[in-house]
């Protein structure tokens, strides 16, 4: 495959963004946007974790816990009002940097809070720095030990964020700002921003699955895929197997931090049921029945099962049905639904059509 032949699916993915708005917007049910743009949101974990456990080989059960991470950060400074301290050196000099902006909140009163860009950059500094930190000592571990690692990982954020008054314990935080990225420009889930929000969503994901589609093909994807087959190997001929591993993992939790703050502000809000278990084994599924390196796969199945998860279709089986396709991948196609004989002619036919 050509440098050129790479972006190909990226270009086609553009247009079936763009038909499927146009398609929603001219049968009006544009309503099926506001699944659709979570769903991209969510999705941008699952391609993060695809990385992670596709190519590089290494099983994490704590990514809801790291979405969480991002999340709860941009709600906390975007919320914690500041006009107390108004005066104080610090804010006044934040404010000169447009790093503090003020507002009024639901009812009317004045706040002053930190801007959705700091708030964004606090959040993927200090996901990074935990999954840095975490990193370290998990990533020695292979197999089962490291699933469960990182299962603890998920459970400590839990617990952490349902406890915490700062974190609003079970009611989770509320009243966050959207997100404004222009003039004009703004992440948030009010009808009137509908359309606008799809296609911010999108490009944000098909911006991810360039950098994810760059890696793949570059030294960098071929030291992965090495250790993924056998890390033994990769690591006598010369490749470090532990600096890659981690690499890899921080990239993914940044994917899920992103994730998880864009939805925070879309939402207008975030609750501790992002950082469940179930949340992480969700991910898991997903990655699996689209395929563990399969980036395409992985994204289009994200998008249809949340979308329905999203609509309610599963209704109070939600978890359930996460469950079990997680359990029937590993027991008939381990190496993903889309990754079966069947599916890979398919994909034969059409490219070969495309390019006849």
């Amino acid at each position: 495959m050509t440098r050129r032949q790479r972006y190909y699916p990226v270009l086609g993915g553009g247009l079936l963004v763009v038909a499927v708005q146009v398609v929603l917007s001219a049968t009006e049910a544009t309503y099926y946007m506001t699944q659709i743009t979570m769903s991209a949101y969510y999705v941008l974990v699952v391609i993060g974790l695809c990385l992670l456990m596709g190519y590089a080989g290494q099983v994490s059960l704590g990514q809801a816990g790291f979405f969480a991470i991002g999340g709860y950060t941009a709600a906390v400074l975007t919320t914690r009002n500041l006009l107390a301290y108004r005066d104080t050196p610090l804010i006044a000099w934040c404010r000169s940097l447009g790093l503090v902006v003020e507002r009024r909140d639901l009812y009317g009163a004045d706040i002053l809070s930190f801007s959705p860009w700091l708030a964004f950059g606090a959040a993927l500094l200090l996901t990074g720095l935990i999954a840095f930190l975490i990193g370290l000592p998990v990533l020695r571990l292979k197999g089962h030990y490291l699933a469960m690692a990182t299962l603890g990982i998920g459970l400590i954020v839990y617990r952490v964020v349902l406890g915490a008054p700062l974190f609003g314990q079970a009611d989770g935080i509320s009243n966050v700002p959207p997100f404004r990225l222009a003039d004009g420009v703004e992440v948030n889930g009010r009808p009137a921003f509908r359309v606008q929000n799809y296609y911010m969503a999108w490009v944000m994901v098909l911006a991810a699955m360039v950098l994810a589609v760059n890696l793949v093909h570059s030294r960098v994807g071929r030291a992965l895929r090495s250790i993924h087959q056998n890390e033994e190997a990769a690591h006598s001929l010369g490749v470090n197997t532990y600096r890659y591993k981690l690499g890899t993992f921080i990239l993914s939790a940044l994917f899920a931090a992103a994730g998880g703050v864009f939805l925070t502000h879309y939402n207008g809000s975030i609750g501790p049921s992002e950082a469940t278990v179930m949340k992480s084994v969700r991910y898991v599924a997903i990655v699996a029945v689209g395929g563990m390196a399969n980036l395409w796969g992985a994204l289009i199945m994200g998008v249809v099962l949340n979308f329905l998860s999203l609509r309610g279709v599963f209704g109070t089986y939600d978890d359930a049905v996460f469950g079990a396709i997680l359990i029937a991948m590993m027991l008939f196609a381990p190496q993903g639904l889309l990754r079966r004989p069947e599916w890979r002619a398919v994909w034969s036919l059409v490219f070969r059509r495309s390019h006849g």
